[in-house]
């Protein structure tokens, strides 16, 4: 796999996704067909400059670590349907399939 052609489509798949929704890792993974949620997780530990780096998530709905409280706050601001519990995702209802729209 070409490491650096592999990041730059990683990077645009995270700048599709709208505001509101997420994708896990291994959700980006699946949509580009090819590596895993360690190798996105790998591109986006690099710095993602200006891109939405708070919607692509654990699959379990919850924040990178470190990130929690930022990440919280984004979704607040931009209206993503949190679990019950107010600290994750509800990856049921705020999950991405790639499809714009």
């Amino acid at each position: 796999m070409d490491t650096e052609a592999y990041d730059e489509r990683v990077l645009r798949v995270v700048e599709l996704i709208p505001a509101g929704r997420v994708m896990s890792y291994g959700d980006v993974a699946e949509y580009l067909g090819e590596g895993g949620p360690r190798q996105v997780g790998r591109v986006m530990s690099r710095g993602t400059g200006d891109l939405p780096w708070w919607r692509v998530i654990r699959a379990d709905g919850s924040p990178p670590p470190g990130h929690e409280a930022e990440c919280l706050h984004r979704w607040r601001t931009e209206g993503v349907v949190l679990r019950p519990d107010g600290t994750r995702v509800d990856m049921r209802r705020a999950r991405w399939d790639g499809v714009p729209g």
